[in-house]
């Protein structure tokens, strides 16, 4: 009779349908996130999107006032745009590498025009504000009073700038809302002609639903409003001038949902693994469906030599069994019970009447040449360790 052991495609399915269900539920779940975020057309500090986080509340008064919103994506377009009659809003620099910080520093040193800076950090500052220094954030206020001589921030009044601080150098700076002692807004005039630098602590002030708080908007409309031209720069991963990432790794450049989802699937992976595997405890008894005896097993593989004529492989199995089995009883470490010049004299002192050379061709010789002769090397192999324990 012949047993398979093959599993059939019902015992397969039956052992692994929960894993499949969940990895269909995690596959939809993916879908549903998907269509649920495709729908979002823009995402934060966008003059185009109407959401809370979004900037179109306030590009929506610019147009009232005549100054033209124009959004972009490149670091060679926002270069472009850069003029004496034009803002450009840098939404988020910390995504810009450091060469595309310098090349865009150069452009607007002496473009005579305006460039604001949003929440500009230690990646940042160095290069496109130089002599400014950044500090983090160590308060929770972020409405803050102007204390300072620059005339947009005094006719605005508090406004919600808490958040980075800065330092600077420049003598000529106007350092304005000032948080523990350091402007959370600074004003860096260009070192010939008549362009600035505006560098903003938090993105609040342009935010649609901090707009209508405190001087926020007065604040927002006086500094993105003092050109005709608004170029607002959203600076993308899908940017050719991203090539040269600078010091960024790979994991920096990585969306922190992608970070969370990946965390996520390990989970769910460590659970799935302790649901499928081996539960702790005692091992289970399961009856075997056949028994068979030790002797029943020795006679058969006996069969199998003598239907072969393998009387090499019988005695050489005889005679490593008896080698092992007498190495511990004349003290021979069971590693050298195959080695004749360790095995052979340890023996030859333990039977004095025994020569090595006969002791040699009992457990050493050559296979036995007929049946006869390997029944009496069975025969000499269990005198022989009879004689050993009897000594």
């Amino acid at each position: 009779m012949t047993t398979s052991s093959a599993l059939t495609a019902r015992q397969i399915w039956t052992r692994n349908r929960g894993f499949a269900l969940a990895v269909v539920l995690l596959l939809a779940g993916a879908v549903a996130i998907a269509a649920i975020r495709s729908q979002a057309k823009h995402g934060d500090l966008d003059p185009r999107s109407a959401d809370p986080r979004g900037s179109r509340a306030v590009a929506e008064l610019l147009a009232d006032r005549g100054v033209t919103t124009r959004v972009v994506s490149t670091l060679d377009a926002a270069r472009e745009a850069v003029g004496p009659d034009t803002t450009l809003v840098v939404a988020v620099p910390d995504l810009l590498t450091h060469r595309q910080q310098t090349r865009l520093a150069k452009a607007t040193a002496s473009s005579d025009g305006r460039t604001v800076l949003v929440a500009p950090g230690d990646w940042s500052v160095g290069r496109l504000a130089p002599g400014v220094t950044a500090s983090p954030v160590t308060t929770l206020e972020t409405t803050l009073d102007p204390d300072c001589t620059l005339p947009e921030a005094r006719r605005a009044g508090s406004a919600e700038t808490g958040g980075i601080r800065y330092r600077t150098t420049a003598d000529d700076a106007d350092a304005c809302y000032p948080s523990e002692r350091r402007p959370t807004l600074l004003r860096l005039p260009a070192p010939s002609g008549t362009g600035d630098t505006v560098l903003l602590g938090a993105p609040d002030i342009l935010l649609n639903n901090r707009l209508d708080k405190q001087g926020n908007a007065s604040l927002a409309l006086q500094l993105l409003g003092s050109r005709r031209h608004l170029v607002w720069y959203l600076p993308s991963l899908a940017d050719s001038s991203t090539a040269d990432t600078g010091r960024k790794s790979l994991f920096d450049l990585l969306p922190s949902g992608w970070l969370w989802g990946t965390l996520q699937l390990f989970v769910a992976a460590v659970l799935a693994a302790f649901w499928r595997g081996r539960r702790f405890g005692p091992l289970v008894p399961e009856r075997l469906p056949v028994v068979i005896r030790a002797s029943e097993t020795t006679e058969g593989r006996a069969r199998l030599y003598r239907k072969a004529d393998a009387r090499d492989r019988a005695s050489a199995a005889l005679r490593s069994t008896v080698r092992t089995r007498l190495a511990p009883l004349v003290g021979v470490p069971a590693a050298q019970a195959h080695t004749p010049e360790a095995l052979l004299p340890a023996l030859s002192a333990r039977l004095p009447d025994s020569r090595e050379q006969a002791l040699h061709a009992i457990l050493f010789g050559a296979p036995p040449r007929d049946d006869a002769a390997l029944t009496a090397l069975t025969d000499r192999l269990d005198a022989l360790e009879r004689e050993v324990r009897r000594s």
